[in-house]
């Protein structure tokens, strides 16, 4: 059984998913930027899509650790 958050723990975690969510934000803009340009690195495209599925997963997990459990 996992533990409750106490509420600087939640504070925290709320915070950094935040941060998480801009900079997949940004890394959204840069690929659209990119691809808008026309002057897309294949490489580097796929090393931002990369990043961006990374951050979700961390995102998810945060969001998680987040919800309490509740045994149905």
């Amino acid at each position: 059984m996992t533990r409750e958050l106490n509420e600087e723990e939640r504070a925290e975690f709320v915070f950094e998913v935040e941060r998480l969510r801009q900079e997949h934000r940004d890394l959204d803009a840069a690929i659209d930027a990119l691809l808008a340009v026309g002057a897309a690195d294949q490489l580097q495209l796929q090393r931002l899509k990369k990043r961006k599925l990374l951050l979700r997963d961390r995102i998810t997990t945060l969001e998680d650790a987040m919800t309490p459990d509740i045994i149905a």
